[in-house]
């Protein structure tokens, strides 16, 4: 009688097919704001034995041949790996239908969202599959080979063509706190390592010996890492203590507004007004009148018009705040550049955080460096236009990046590191290269565009593991949710939901000292990979001998 695994590893065709991309989907309930992460066991034991299957010889009772792959074989795990990954890309990126809805002219373009850009994405997966096939050796060996190989699949989705680590494998650790901790030493890219190592081998139980029966010991050794993660995580959080800036209050205004008709030029006044009232409010649960506040905090480009090139609006603002405090906010900047194009009058946008003074003084900016691709600039441009595409954010010609990271200086807070919309989920890339440490995260976003939906839980958790990692505290300040203070072990000390109005007031913690991983990215990170490269090689080299 075959066994589920024998099933899968025998399957051939669309059988094989619809199995990868059922067991890609189940993936996608390790990822926020389920983060049930032990489901990531369903993809990868399936993985596992996929690729099992793979082999360009099989014998007649189903026992896989583990020789070096040649073309035929690694065709079949390429496209095991790309159904596997559109399914996960497929159930985790649904809400991204969301944006394409929420601007009319958009809504035919909706499949490019919601089933294109996973079937691009699938690619990575499938190469990761591939490259697995490569090291594919017997027995539980072949776990560190599936490791590796989608370890440096997930590196390249999070650095080709500006990156998109969105839902990397790793954030079935990192999505729980107590499990995340350990990004502390190794960063997302070492989680996805553990995380694929752990979770698939549960599928070595199905390699029944004659003689012995199951083969516990692989399982057992991955709970034990997993036990020793919890373990890692909860003694780190029972000895961590936080304490706050001294003489720092930052209010957090939550607007609320979407980005739909009602974000435009002609709403400016009633715009502005309700960001005005709102920052007035006094916090009745902690008795904080706006006279208190040192910083206050608006989100991600809350402005339908360019700030600092409206008198008025930088006067009301100069108004609003006590004289000691300052104002973060997100907005446009538009800059004169003759330079570009044959236009003279050609105007270059930037996605920026300003910082604005009582009185209405511009005191410092920091242009976005890493732009959404479709949102906020348009990729392959002169071929896209031509079929009707342009971006979302309704600038002509898209928004330009910036030079370079650099700190920005608050009051009571030197050296704040500024991170816009998705900047927060590149890990390794949240701090200037140049410059003394900072000691804050700034991140400010508009997720209105998708709406009540898993996409701003699942931004808010990645953008959370930052702080895990570097060691620092955040302030998040949200359009429509979710904002939220959050200490350098990522636990969230005040917070406003997804969807509510309002103000969040409350004291910024200290930053910690220098987590192993901020001081050396990618040092644990090539130490398990190169344990795992040596193990499989050693077990190699006993599978030869002995078979000599």
């Amino acid at each position: 009688m075959l066994t589920l695994a024998d099933r899968i590893i025998l399957s051939s065709g669309w059988a094989r097919r619809f199995t990868a991309l059922v067991a890609g989907a189940a993936g996608a309930l390790a990822m926020a704001p389920l983060n049930i992460g032990p489901a990531l066991i369903i993809p990868m034991s399936v993985a596992v034995w996929l690729l099992d299957g793979s082999s360009e010889a099989r014998s007649a009772d189903g026992a896989t041949f583990f020789a070096w792959p040649g073309w035929g074989s690694l065709r079949l795990a390429f496209s095991a790996g790309w159904w596997l990954g559109f399914g996960y890309f497929l159930a985790g990126f649904w809400w991204l239908g969301s944006a394409f809805l929420m601007v009319p002219e958009f809504a035919w373009a909706l499949p490019l969202g919601v089933v294109a850009l996973p079937a691009m994405l699938a690619f990575f997966p499938a190469f990761g599959f591939a490259v697995a096939r490569l090291l594919w050796i017997p027995g539980a060996g072949r776990i560190l080979a599936l490791a590796l190989g989608l370890g440096l699949s997930e590196w390249l989705r999070g650095t080709i063509l500006t990156g998109f680590p969105w839902n990397d494998l790793g954030m079935a650790l990192g999505g729980t706190l107590v499990t995340a901790q350990i990004a502390s030493l190794m960063g997302l890219h070492g989680l996805t390592l553990l995380a694929v190592a752990i979770f698939a081998t549960p599928a070595t139980l199905a390699d029944v010996h004659p003689r012995s029966g199951l083969n516990w010991r692989p399982t057992l050794m991955a709970a034990g890492a997993g036990a020793l993660i919890v373990a890692f995580g909860a003694a780190r959080l029972a000895h961590s203590q936080v304490s706050p800036v001294p003489n720092v209050i930052v209010r957090i205004m939550q607007p609320g507004i979407l980005p739909n008709d009602q974000f435009r030029p002609e709403y400016r006044d009633q715009i502005l007004a309700n960001y005005l009232a709102l920052s007035r409010l006094d916090d009745p649960q902690k008795g904080v009148a706006l006279d208190d506040v040192t910083i206050l905090v608006w989100p991600e480009s809350p402005f339908p018009f360019i700030l600092t090139r409206d008198p008025r609006a930088m006067a009301d603002i100069g108004a609003l705040l006590p004289p000691k405090a300052v104002l973060v906010t997100g907005a446009a900047r538009e800059e004169d550049s003759p330079e570009r194009g044959d236009d003279p009058a050609h105007v270059s946008y930037f996605n920026v955080i300003e910082v604005i003074a009582s009185g209405g003084t511009l005191l410092d900016s920091y242009d976005k460096i890493h732009l959404v691709p479709f949102g906020e600039y348009l990729p392959f441009e002169s071929l896209l236009r031509r079929i009707g595409l342009r971006n979302f954010v309704s600038i002509p010609g898209g928004f330009e990046p910036g030079a370079r990271r650099h700190n920005l200086s608050l009051p009571g807070l030197p050296g704040v590191s500024p991170l816009i919309c998705y900047e927060a989920i590149f890990p390794g890339a949240v701090l200037s290269s140049s410059g003394p440490r900072p000691r804050l995260l700034l991140n400010v976003t508009d997720d209105g565009w998708f709406g009540n939906t898993f996409g701003p839980e699942q931004h808010f958790t990645q953008a959370r593991l930052r702080s895990i990692e570097e060691g620092l505290p955040m302030i998040r300040a949200a359009a429509t949710g979710i904002s939220a203070f959050i200490d350098p072990y990522g636990r969230v000390l005040a917070s406003l939901p997804l969807g509510k109005v309002g103000i969040l007031d409350n004291f910024v913690p200290q930053p910690i000292a220098e987590t192993l991983y901020a001081r050396y990215p990618y040092a644990i990170d090539l130490l398990i990979s190169g344990i795992m490269m040596l193990t499989l090689q050693v077990v190699r080299a006993w599978n030869r001998n002995n078979k000599g």
